[in-house]
């Protein structure tokens, strides 16, 4: 008695493949089921109508559907470099410490330079400010002087009160040392 025990046969190597590659388990019913209905519509199986109607979407809403999943398609299809690729937000980090290395690594060379400049006697060279080239001349938008609004105002009322009105308030500077008749003057 020639008895083989009914062994269940394995799937096919490419489906096992296919279905860890695509995390199908990660993925809603919904949106297979949408990517099934787009298939069968760029196969020629449906036509949009019948697969909007299929959806319950509008037209419009299942055009909006397709396109979406053509622009996923076509960013699947787009080639990787080889090899492991750096996220941003790691590749910033990266700069960072970078730059950080590099700022440090700058700064000790001044210091070496300042140094060496006193070991052997020379002056150092005194450093522009950002923004000022050798001439003395702005490179970029010159920077505002910050006037106080009030002394802007007194300097307006002295103006007002020198160019002729006669009776009117005393400068600041000259209301301390005046003296009124009643009282005696303080020196």
């Amino acid at each position: 008695m020639n008895s083989t025990p009914l062994a269940k046969s394995p799937k096919p190597k490419r489906t096992k493949l296919l279905e860890g590659e695509l995390a199908l388990t990660q993925v809603t019913a919904e949106s297979r089921k949408q990517a099934a209905c787009v298939l069968e519509v760029l196969a020629g199986l449906r036509t949009p109508e019948q697969a909007a109607l299929a959806l319950g979407f509008t037209l419009q809403t299942y055009y909006n559907v397709e396109t979406r999943a053509l622009r996923g398609l076509i960013h699947g299809c787009t080639p990787t470099p080889p090899g492991r690729t750096m996220g941003l937000l790691q590749q910033v980090r990266g700069l960072e410490t970078r730059c950080a290395g590099l700022a440090k690594q700058v700064g000790r060379y001044q210091a070496l330079l300042r140094s060496a400049q006193r070991s052997v006697g020379l002056m150092a060279v005194a450093q522009q400010p950002p923004g000022k080239t050798l001439k003395g001349k702005t490179t970029g938008k010159r920077k505002r002087r910050p006037v106080v609004r009030a002394l802007r105002s007194i300097e307006l009322l002295g103006r007002g009160d020198a160019a002729g009105s006669a009776g009117g308030a005393e400068p600041v500077e000259n209301a301390a040392v005046s003296s009124s008749p009643d009282q005696p003057e303080v020196i």
